[in-house]
């Protein structure tokens, strides 16, 4: 029976692994913060289900000295690995980071310590302990991260002092820095395509808008021959954004929205307002920040200090008017504080994309880019990566708005959705993150959906629910509705879908995988 207990060691070390590495999966994408990481568990207490059951039987099976329950827990083993492995490519995969790879030695350190341990005493308790480990393992990564937070934070401090280095070796660098709860990475995109008339720019790539991924940045990409830094600042937490300022200290700023994103961590919107606030606090006095001035939260908190507002409105300093929408494009002019410039010409679509330009060019023209000069490079913007992007698959069109999950961003999809001729088919998961308002929100994002769509599709029926009630609640014809299981379920749906009418499938958020 010995010899038995050691090959059950063995299934479960093996086991223990690949729950550590989904284990610590899932903490990356909850941003190493321990406190979002337990508030996923509550959520998911289910996943820890087949790891209890596993010790419940070693337990069992090891003091019985049965060798038919030993048997079955290899098998359970040897289902863990199974029910671990992805069932499909991630979204956003594990990344070993030397921060990921130093978290796992230390969950293999404890492993060893605490079986060397049990041995000492008896083999029948070093099995306990290895089944404990694995039932425990989503604790175990937090564990690791407790006890590596001291040289976690010696490594990032030299790190970000390299950085800040590297920023003092170019005193002639001007740095802009750019947030809001939405919009901020489309406007990144578009004034650094507009600065490019004129300047030899870098910005931070795609969504890299945290401390690290900044400094990343800066130390991977920073040459001396660049004259601007466009810097996008991201924040989930209060004081993220005085953080990040801290280490590039912008010049000047761009906040493009205020409203309610991630009020899971934030809590209240108040902290939101005061937490986007830290970038105009930061520029203030040696600077100017642009601000959207159609934004209800912003124009209700102005800051001091110079600022220059931009939208849609007339009673902004620079605001676009005479917008012309079409499947191929917009259309639109420009009022610059009295003075006017005709017919602008984009491939974007949608109001709320030529409010994000504009707040982009009222920046590039305070730089010295001219309106003449910004004409060539609207025409050269794109839409950044699922962000109202539109894709032909056939005769099928897909508006790929699956970046965004925020109130505001989905509003402006159903509204560019409503400009279209065709059938139109709304395909989502619903928005997450949004704390205690995210229920009623989804039941919103539904009600708007009634008064757009032909067809709707829900990915997932647990957080769908809400949208399922707004529809109804707004009178939507139910045999209209379907709730598929999977992306790849509601992909077939909608083109099974028997219509005369060209599809328009907006695809509306992509939840990442810890949903």
């Amino acid at each position: 029976m010995r010899l038995i207990n050691y090959v059950l060691c063995a299934a479960t070390v093996v086991a223990y692994v690949f729950v550590v590495l989904k284990s610590m999966h899932i903490f990356q994408l909850n941003s190493y913060k321990a406190a979002t990481h337990f508030r996923w568990l509550r959520k998911n207490i289910g996943t820890l289900v087949p790891s209890v059951l596993m010790l419940a039987l070693g337990v069992v099976g090891i003091f019985a000295s049965h060798v038919g329950l030993a048997a079955v827990y290899v098998l359970l083993c040897a289902g863990m690995v199974s029910y671990h492995l992805p069932v499909k490519k991630a979204k956003k995969p594990l990344v070993f980071t030397a921060r990921v790879n130093r978290m796992l030695v230390t969950c293999g350190l404890l492993l060893i310590a605490a079986v060397w341990i049990a041995l000492l005493l008896n083999v029948k308790y070093a099995l306990v302990l290895l089944a404990l480990f694995c039932a425990l393992s989503p604790l175990a990564v937090v564990l690791a991260n407790i006890i590596n937070a001291p040289i976690e934070a010696g490594v990032r401090q030299y790190y970000i002092n390299d950085a800040k280095k590297i920023l003092r070796a170019c005193p002639n660098l001007l740095v802009i820095g750019i947030t809001g709860s939405y919009g901020k990475t489309s406007v990144k995109y578009f004034l650094t395509t507009l600065l490019k008339a004129k300047y030899n720019v870098l910005m931070t790539p795609e969504s890299y808008n945290t401390p690290m991924g900044v400094v990343k940045t800066i130390r991977g990409e920073l040459r001396s021959t660049h004259e601007i830094f466009v810097c996008e600042m991201g924040a989930k937490y209060a004081g993220d954004i005085k953080e990040l300022c801290g280490i590039v200290r912008p010049a000047h700023g761009i906040i493009t929205s205020i409203g309610e994103q991630h009020l899971e961590t934030f809590k209240t919107v108040d902290t939101i307002i005061k937490t986007k606030m830290e970038l105009a606090d930061a520029v203030e006095g040696k600077g100017m920040i642009f601000l959207n001035g159609d934004n209800d939260l912003i124009r209700a908190n102005m800051p001091s200090g110079e600022r220059r507002t931009y939208g849609l409105s007339p009673e902004n300093g620079v605001y676009a008017f005479d917008i012309r929408v079409s499947p191929s494009g917009t259309t639109f002019s420009i009022c610059d504080h009295g003075n006017v410039i005709r017919d602008f010409q984009t491939q974007l679509i949608g109001k709320h994309n030529v409010i994000n330009l504009v707040g982009a060019m009222a920046a590039a023209s305070f730089f010295g880019v001219s309106y003449d000069e910004m004409r060539a490079q609207l025409r050269k913007i794109t839409p950044p990566p699922h962000r109202l992007q539109l894709i032909r698959k056939g005769d099928v069109l897909i508006i790929d708005d699956s970046y965004n999950s925020n109130p505001k961003g989905c509003e402006a999809a159903l509204k560019t959705l409503a400009l279209f001729d065709g059938y139109k088919i709304l395909v989502t998961p619903g928005m997450v993150e949004l704390g205690q308002m995210q229920h009623e929100l989804n039941r919103e994002f539904g009600e708007r959906a009634a008064g757009v769509c032909d067809f709707v599709i829900l990915v997932g029926e647990r957080q769908t629910k809400p949208i399922y009630e707004g529809l109804l609640r707004a009178g939507y014809d139910e045999p209209k509705i379907y709730v598929a299981s999977s992306l790849s379920d509601a992909l077939a749906k909608a083109y099974s879908l028997d219509t005369d009418k060209q599809k328009i499938i907006l695809l509306e958020n992509d939840l990442p995988d810890n949903y």
